[in-house]
């Protein structure tokens, strides 16, 4: 069990590190009030755990530690709705209906695609 806090403790500081220097964009860049960072996040999690699902059904590479190192520690402390969803917060708290309409949509659309890219690029493996 130790064992397993460690790979998922480990693994969840590497991905919250990195989503926190890659939803820095949203300071950076401006895009119809939509926070880029946290997007951007989100597609490549979505992504990301696509293909390791579909890595994981394809091939016994990914034993159970690297599976709960890779996709319950990294990815989730990469992926984050709750900044998704404190930041549609504010959007409406704002007023802004459009951006927040257009930052949810793009989100679950692109967030789906992505997904499903991700599994898809492990049939085109060997």
């Amino acid at each position: 069990m130790l064992k397993q806090l460690l790979l998922i403790g480990t693994g969840g500081f590497i991905g919250s590190v990195a989503r926190f220097l890659i939803s820095r964009l949203n300071t950076r860049i401006e895009w119809f009030s939509v926070p880029i960072g946290t997007l951007t996040v989100n597609i490549l999690g979505s992504l990301l755990i696509g293909f390791l699902i579909g890595i994981s059904e394809k091939s016994p590479i990914l034993t159970v530690e690297w599976r709960m190192f890779l996709m319950v520690g990294l990815c989730g402390g990469f992926t984050t709705f709750s900044s998704f969803t404190g930041e549609n917060l504010v959007l409406l708290k704002d007023g802004q209906i459009l951006p927040l309409l257009l930052y949810t949509a793009l989100s679950i659309f692109l967030g789906f695609i992505a997904v499903y890219l991700g599994y898809i690029s492990t049939k085109l493996i060997g």
